[in-house]
């Protein structure tokens, strides 16, 4: 059997559309459980009745949904956030089942993207180095000599993932060890490497000045010494980065990469997870202060002005 695919909603209809649209030509999904949690309405503040639309738009959608083998569905009452939605999310399909594969509303996938995701999840089960499995890559260059479909790098992915039970359960959402992780400069050198935005977005996410859970699994992927298996085409896209909807963060949207067009069935995976030092220079380039520095320069000189403009004339 596949392992169960859990899907996040909040209120994105043109977004979640797309998503699931994508996800109903996948070759394994007719095979496949899909279990969908929709985020409640936030009930206070001057769009209340809007965003309530919204949501119930949502689930009028997925009410109507079909191509599964089963498809359940939990609609949240109450607002409990993005986080707090997805830790509580995936932690309740876990204790089912020993992996899941994970989405979003806003994240498009290839045809062969469960394929990909099962092979993997089956393939590292038993890899205790390989604490994740990623849909997204960035168009990175590969190496004449390189014959893998996949490569390793110890950063956890948001868009479209998978992980096993065992890893999940051991993350440690309250950040218990922050203070003394703070204190620590060769562990926050440590956890940089694998990107300068990471210390800065632990700080935030502890402080709750974002709402954000990935940063929390990265961490824990990092006391771990664990990597997340990456494709070396992308199987997934982010259709969200500039939706107004969002609830993250907008930035330049620096992640454009061709989605692979899904015919490939089987994946060429190695036994032996070990990060390959072209990639690794690559990855760790994405996330450098220089490229960081010129994307938010690129956000102020496009995205920004074209959000504003929207709402003017919204």
């Amino acid at each position: 059997m596949p392992a169960p695919i859990i899907l996040f909603a909040y209120k994105r209809t043109h977004e979640l559309q797309r998503t699931l649209t994508a996800l109903q030509a996948n070759h394994l999904a007719a095979e496949s459980d899909l279990y969908v949690f929709v985020d409640g309405p936030r009930l206070d503040g001057p769009r209340r009745a809007d965003e309530s639309a919204k949501v119930m738009a949502v689930r009028a959608l997925l009410d109507g949904l079909s191509g599964f083998r089963t498809i359940h569905r939990v609609y949240s009452d109450h607002n409990k956030g993005c986080a707090n939605s997805i830790i509580a999310g995936v932690t309740e399909i876990l204790r089912k089942y020993p992996s899941a594969i994970v989405l979003e509303d806003d994240i498009v996938t290839s045809p062969n993207f469960l394929d990909y995701m099962n092979q993997c999840l089956t393939q590292y089960a038993d890899t205790p180095s390989v604490f994740s499995v990623g849909g997204y890559t960035f168009p990175f260059r590969q190496p004449a000599d390189y014959n893998d479909d996949v490569y390793f790098f110890g950063r956890t992915c948001a868009w479209g993932w998978g992980i096993w039970a065992d890893r999940w359960q051991r993350v440690d959402w309250e950040l218990t060890d922050f203070d003394a992780f703070m204190t620590d400069r060769r562990a926050r050198q440590a956890f940089n490497a694998g990107g300068t935005d990471r210390v800065r977005m632990l700080r935030r996410a502890y402080t709750k000045a974002i709402d954000a859970w990935d940063i929390r699994l990265c961490y824990s992927e990092f006391k771990e010494k664990g990597l997340t298996v990456y494709p070396t085409v992308s199987k997934t896209l982010n259709i969200g980065i500039d939706s107004l909807d969002s609830t993250t963060e907008v930035i330049f949207d620096r992640y454009k990469t061709p989605l692979d067009a899904g015919h490939q069935r089987h994946f060429r995976l190695p036994d032996r997870a070990v990060p390959n030092w072209f990639y690794t220079r690559q990855f760790q380039r994405e996330f450098s202060v220089p490229v960081r520095i010129l994307n938010k320069i690129r956000t102020w000189l496009t995205i920004y002005p074209i959000r504003r403009n929207r709402r003017v004339t919204g």
